[in-house]
């Protein structure tokens, strides 16, 4: 079994390395470090996400990556600590951070709390580390070639995107990404650099693990209710709206005021689901019906009432939502009492349910929306130290692909981990054979090798060729972590280190399936560039029915 080296790795592995032990070890100190002493070991490792970062025309492609990821109070703000607990801060900091401005970033989900210049953030794994201080350091870089850019500069539209050096369509989606506060923001890079001091609080691999208990506590007590705590638990990592879908039938049940809704609101959406019903479009008329239910709960006049009424359907199926509050954990989880759901309401494309065999099952299904990176560890430990019995773990996620095409499905039966140094072999549960028939736009690709990396920004393009030339096609951050708990699952021992690992012999199911949200080589193209954004759904669902079925399977209660 052959895994990737620990030597030999070439300057652009060094590069990447140095530049995490020059901001771990400097995050150490007890003090706040400057994010200024991080640039040159950001700009030498040559992120593939930041190629521009020592040239001086701006990168906003960087910019609208790190913007998004970082609340927009950044702006304002030049403090950022990060700590493990509420507990914690109020320690050091001698503040509540509760009582602070609650906030969020668009595409993280993580805590963000502000008080005037200095924001604090809940951090669940070393993963948050390696995401947040890369954001940082290109989020400040790039401002600083702004700010150089448009002095002198009349702010008004066309002449401050030509001094930035910007294309119209970036420039059109950092005005997306600034929102309403675009021109005020433009006028504050224009006005000041940026130079931002940020501290660790904490840290602990201890620390981690304790908020994971936090997190499984509300979790715990739903199970409890449902009556399903000593049950065979079916664990899925997935997000929070593709197996609750396919399993509770809710988007059918509210077919009239969806398809009433996009009507008279969504001119677009209803010309999709006219060619879709005349047989001019290849998509599926479900995952229509899902993408377009979310209108009605986010957007309706009645969407209080029509929650509640949502909400009464999924529980008397048996399904409940538990939201993550009050932890770095920012995962929301879902129970699936097996027994409780109806046979008729789930998606067709699952299979015949035989109705007789799913009452009589015991098992239950705890789906929570995927971590990041690490946390993905704390999660399923805390899950496996608490439940019965682990009957199947599932991991469904967006990854970066070497050799597919965005909206893929790559199915990986090697994964190498890069925090542990392990390179997993495994027997996986799902194949292209159990996706494909659910796949319109894209391809279903089994065998596949999958690397799962510290971090988005911590790769350069050396970095990247040298999985590519051992097999690796799959970049993402939470199945290695994954698979180092289900290590513990079956083994008397921790995870080890550095080995090559066979997990075809375990006593559960395990499946992992990814689905290419990018391709590093080609960076223009994203899952967001195939038009109308329903149609990205495609191979969400088209995995997550192959989950769905898998569990059918197991608990035989699917019709031959």
């Amino acid at each position: 079994m052959e895994s990737p080296p620990n030597t030999g790795w070439g300057s652009g592995k060094h590069a990447v390395e140095l530049y995490v032990r020059t901001y771990t070890t400097m995050l150490q100190s007890s003090g706040e470090i400057k994010v200024d002493s991080l640039v040159q070991s950001h700009i030498r490792m040559g992120s593939v996400l930041h190629p521009l970062a020592g040239q001086p025309q701006s990168d906003m492609g960087a910019l609208l990556y790190a913007a998004r990821r970082l609340p927009r109070a950044i702006e304002h703000c030049r403090h950022v600590v990060m700590g493990q607990s509420a507990q914690g801060f109020k320690a050091v900091l001698g503040a509540d951070i509760m009582e602070w401005q609650p906030l969020k970033a668009p595409a993280r989900r993580r805590r963000w709390y502000q008080d005037g210049r200095t924001l604090a953030v809940l951090i669940a794994s070393m993963s948050d580390i390696d995401d947040l201080v890369p954001s940082l350091v290109a989020y400040q870089i790039e401002w600083n070639k702004l700010h150089k850019a448009l002095q002198g500069v009349d702010l008004a539209e066309e002449s401050a995107r030509e001094a930035a050096g910007a294309s119209e369509d970036d420039w059109q989606r950092l005005h997306e990404a600034w929102g309403e506060s675009f021109d005020s923001t433009l006028e504050l890079v224009q006005k000041d650099e940026c130079h931002i001091g940020l501290r660790l609080i904490g840290g602990s691999h201890l620390g981690y693990a304790r908020m994971a208990a936090r997190w499984w506590l509300p979790i715990a007590g739903a199970m409890a209710e449902l009556g399903v705590l000593d049950s065979p638990v079916y664990f899925v990592s997935s997000n929070a709206h593709s197996l609750v879908n396919v399993l509770s039938g809710t988007a059918r049940d509210f077919e009239r005021e969806i398809l009433d809704w996009v009507r008279d609101n969504d001119p677009e959406l209803e010309d999709e689901r006219h060619k879709v019903e005349v047989g001019h479009s290849r998509a599926s008329r479900q995952n229509w019906l899902y993408f377009a239910a979310r209108q009605i709960f986010d957007l309706h006049p009645d969407r209080e009432q029509l929650r509640k009424r949502r909400a009464e359907l999924e529980s008397a199926r048996g399904i409940r939502h538990i939201s993550a509050k009050g932890t770095g954990v920012d995962s929301a989880a879902q129970i699936f009492k097996l027994s409780s759901l109806d046979a008729s309401a789930i998606d067709p494309r699952v299979g015949n349910v035989d109705v007789e065999r799913l009452r009589s099952s015991g098992a239950c299904i705890v789906n929570v929306d995927y971590p990041l990176g690490f946390a993905a560890y704390h999660i399923l430990r805390q899950v496996a130290e608490h439940v019965s019995w682990v009957a199947g773990v599932y991991v469904m996620g967006k990854a970066a692909t070497l050799n597919s095409d965005v909206g893929d499905v790559m199915i990986p039966n090697v994964v190498y981990n890069e925090h542990s140094g392990n390179t997993y072999w495994l027997d996986n549960a799902i194949t292209a054979a159990d996706v494909q028939p659910n796949l319109v736009y894209g391809s279903a690709v089994d065998t596949q090798r999958a690397v799962a990396v510290r971090g988005t920004f911590l790769q350069n393009r050396d970095y990247l060729e040298f999985y590519y030339q051992g097999h690796y096609t799959v970049v993402e951050m939470e199945a290695g972590p994954y698979l180092d708990a289900c290590y513990e699952i079956g083994q008397p021992d921790r995870y080890p280190l550095n080995e090559s690992v066979n997990m075809a012999r375990i006593n559960f199911d395990l499946g992992i399936v990814h689905y290419a949200s990018d391709t590093p080589y080609t960076q223009a193209r994203t899952l967001g560039a195939r038009g109308l954004s329903y149609r990205g759904l495609d191979s969400t669902y088209a995995a997550a029915i192959a989950l769905a079925r898998r569990i059918m399977q197991r608990e035989g209660a699917l019709e031959s």
